[in-house]
């Protein structure tokens, strides 16, 4: 988050292939009571034919987008209104080829806000359906063959509570095609469905708190059981995600049980330094129970509850199904408190952030934050930093940025007290292990859309690092610095997962970070490498 020029800125602002594959693990298919055949030679086929894949559970069938194999909807779990509250249960096998041609229902949630207009070219229109059938992932891959590419396994944004893997920005189809590696985009339970911990309800509910959780776990487990069928190689997987995403691979970065199944993390602006305590979730959970008129004899009636009626229970009350629990039984600790996971502590982590996030998020809820003024700007402080003497706060950005804007200040502020504070004691806390490195970027480069007041918005590097500003004209625009942003990104994201350090031509060589020596890629129009950004700027918003 480098202020450099910020005032200044803002002013100027097919022919394919049909192949079958089987799954490499062996025994697959002996999991289903039968024995794996031998693997078939690809079959040539007409431009238009389908592409088929065997995996673990049957067939499915895929079409070509732009020369790329996709696999939209592939089921990786069962009906999850069958295991509510409960851990995942892998499907039903089938024998017959399953379309996976189009995108499937995404998790019961409420509706989300669409960033003040920024999201509305990643949104699909009408929205997907909704359902507990919801347990299902995509998957793009230049060619179904042996090649094992690198895997780039995608976690959604949304907190713990809205999204799915099926937004436009998602697209898999320009990574897949620029880096040569195959991108999985996942769906999985949340909000109450996904974490509700209802652990003093009976053991059944045990785990009710992780089971969002331990759906992912379930997709990582499919990719690495069946991957291999698509031409990835499950011995080199990445896992990533954006905002809640990001706060996804920290929540599976302290899980025993994804240990293993992936081999480099990418966190971006989702840094889950804690989870939600069993005691706060658990009064939560109580509130959500009283509203549906349910005692601890009668919690069985929870189980075929109307969604909506859940939903209805769980309304204003932030802490139910916020996010993961430490249950004790999948989750046993937080992510980074008080220090970095042993389970993780081998993988490689990129980390980072964008300068002013809550343009986003704060500014859409409350518009007239973009209308701040230097007069107006001291109370809006004040609320945002509860106990703190804003005065000082301002003085320190305006000393330190004499171009910076009244609004801009607010928002990247905010920033520097939320998400890149909390970034930086990930990566001191991963980096003090001394088991793997860690990378540390900056996101400098203000967005021309909507005048330039949005400057570096939350989620703006989404489109950036799937290389899809074609697709983000509401985020990014369709220029060409913005496409010189997602050559930076996209090239460091994919250096960062075939070989666990993203230096790359589009920056030159990213030091690894240490809490000694804080080196940073800030991306901007030039790229460059600086040191500790902010420091005085953090400790003032902490």
């Amino acid at each position: 988050m480098n202020a450099i020029g910020f005032g200044s800125r803002r002013a100027l602002l097919k022919a394919s292939v049909a192949v079958i594959a089987l799954a490499t693990t062996g025994g697959a298919l002996a999991a289903c009571g039968e024995s794996a055949p031998a693997k078939p030679e690809p079959v040539a086929a007409t431009p238009d034919a389908n592409p088929v894949v065997a995996t673990k559970y049957g067939p499915v069938k895929g079409k070509f987008e732009d020369g790329v194999a996709t696999f939209k909807g592939v089921r990786y779990g069962a009906d999850t209104s069958t295991t509510r509250f409960q851990p995942p249960k892998p499907p039903t096998p089938w024998t017959e080829p399953a379309d996976a041609l189009a995108y499937a229902n995404s998790a019961p949630q409420l509706p989300a806000g669409d960033g003040g207009g920024l999201f509305s070219s990643w949104r699909q229109k009408p929205p997907l359906p909704t359902s507990e059938d919801c347990l299902f992932l995509n998957v793009w891959t230049p060619a179904v063959d042996d090649k094992k590419r690198p895997v780039l396994v995608w976690f959604h944004g949304g907190g713990f509570a809205t999204g799915s893997g099926s937004s436009y920005a998602y697209d898999g189809v320009r990574l897949a095609k620029r880096g040569d590696v195959v991108i999985v985009t996942t769906n999985h339970r949340l909000n109450q469905f996904g974490y509700l911990n209802l652990a003093n309800y009976g053991e059944q509910f045990a785990d009710s708190g992780a089971v969002g959780a331990l759906d992912m776990v379930a997709s990582l487990e499919w990719v690495r059981d069946n991957i291999a069928a698509f031409g990835g190689d499950p011995a080199n997987v990445m896992v990533f995600g954006e905002s809640g995403g990001g706060s996804k691979v920290c929540t599976l970065l302290a899980m025993d049980k994804a240990k293993g199944l992936f081999h480099r993390a990418v966190i971006q602006s989702g840094p889950r330094v804690m989870h939600a305590t069993k005691e706060a979730s658990a009064q939560a959970a109580d509130e959500v129970v009283k509203r549906l008129g349910l005692t601890k004899a009668s919690i069985a009636d929870i189980l075929t509850k109307p969604i909506a009626d859940i939903q209805a229970a769980a309304d204003g009350n932030v802490v139910a199904g916020s996010g993961p629990v430490v249950t004790g039984v999948s989750i046993t600790r937080h992510p980074f408190e008080p220090d970095g996971p042993p389970q993780s502590a081998d993988v490689p982590l990129l980390i980072g952030s964008n300068r002013t996030e809550g343009t986003a998020l704060d500014g859409p809820r409350d518009p007239t934050l973009f209308d701040l003024t230097w007069e107006t700007l001291p109370a809006a402080m004040k609320k945002q930093f509860k106990g703190k003497d804003p005065t000082k706060i301002i003085a320190l950005y305006r000393k330190n940025y004499p171009n910076i804007e009244a609004p801009e200040l607010y928002f990247m502020a905010g920033a520097d007290g939320r998400f890149m504070r909390g970034s930086v004691t990930i990566a001191d806390r991963k980096s003090a292990q001394g088991a793997a490195p860690v990378f540390f970027y900056h996101l400098d480069w203000a967005t021309p859309v909507m005048g330039g007041k949005r400057y570096v918005p939350h989620a703006l590097d989404i489109g950036m690092v799937f290389d899809n500003v074609a697709k983000s004209e509401s985020m990014s625009g369709t220029g060409p610095e913005a496409q010189a942003i997602a050559d930076q990104m996209s090239e460091s994201w994919l250096a960062f997962a075939r070989t666990g350090t993203p230096s790359n031509p589009k920056v030159g060589v990213w030091p690894a970070y240490t809490a000694a020596q804080r080196s940073m890629m800030v991306f901007r129009t030039t790229p460059g490498v600086e040191v500790d950004i902010r420091a005085a700027e953090r400790a003032a918003t902490a």
